[in-house]
């Protein structure tokens, strides 16, 4: 079983190439699990077409829920799990994950499947205890990061990498999700190389990633003859053949600041 962690600061587009590489994996005929741990639970909305119950919803009207009152087919036979979180301002978000995590673990979700991979998802970076769990309890055996070429999306990536060291896991790779802005894949790549990592894929930005998410559907279902079906069916096979990885060398904030500035500059 392939275990990925894909993370990526809130919006730069974690969920839908986490979406889009299940969909490509489902045409391989690989079995494969989607589990969610943003708490705004959309993860997997485009697979399903549909926001589904949450883990932590589930189990406030049954401790000890049947599993297929948290595990969902999508697309392609793409298992599906939301953990959730509490309402917004009320306590941890980090929560949904352990409990999810603990749950679908007891169930056998990942021993009775037969699956071949497991992908999750998680929010922001991992300073939150409960956003580590997939690295901290080796649910998952390899990270990688979404970035684009902006300020913030960046910085979030490099504190994502401290995590990774300091919890002594590796880091496969850079996915580049581009936002448009100049000399984007060269400012991701230098990135990357001063991390100690590289870019594994590139997704342009295309039109056809907003039609498909109005209609709650992957790109690879909507459109599967475009040419962005086309990048992420080239990211899937490019994660699932990956075999470089290692603890990167995250960038101390003069660093970064140093980094950023000069790549800037080369725009």
């Amino acid at each position: 079983m392939k275990k990925i962690a894909i993370y990526g600061k809130g919006g730069i587009g974690k969920s839908t190439t986490v979406s889009n590489i299940s969909a490509a994996y489902s045409e391989e005929n690989k079995k494969v699990m989607v589990v969610g741990c943003d708490p705004k639970a959309d993860t997997t909305r485009t697979l399903c077409g549909r926001r589904l119950p949450t883990i932590l919803d589930t189990i406030k009207n049954n401790k000890n829920p049947d599993v297929n009152n948290v595990l969902f087919k999508g697309f392609g036979n793409v298992l599906c799990v939301e953990s959730g979180g509490p309402e917004p301002g009320v306590g941890c978000a980090g929560r949904g994950v352990i409990v999810a995590m603990d749950l679908i673990e007891k169930k056998g979700v990942f021993t009775d499947n037969n699956l071949d991979i497991v992908i999750y998802d998680v929010l922001g970076d991992v300073v939150c205890g409960g956003f580590a769990v997939p690295l901290r309890e080796e649910f998952a055996d390899e990270v990688f990061i979404v970035t684009s070429g902006e300020y913030m999306s960046l910085y979030a990536a490099n504190n994502i990498s401290k995590g990774i060291k300091k919890l002594k896991g590796n880091l496969s790779g850079i996915i580049c999700n581009c936002k448009g802005i100049d000399n984007e894949t060269a400012i991701v790549r230098d990135f990357a190389e001063m991390i100690g990592s590289s870019v594994i894929g590139i997704i342009p930005r295309d039109e056809t990633v907003q039609k498909s998410e109005i209609e709650a559907k992957t790109v690879i279902e909507k459109y599967p003859n475009s040419n962005q079906s086309e990048e992420y069916r080239k990211l899937a096979k490019n994660i699932l053949n990956n075999s470089s990885s290692g603890v990167p060398e995250p960038l101390n904030d003069d660093e970064f600041e140093e980094l950023f500035l000069n790549l800037s500059n080369c725009i």
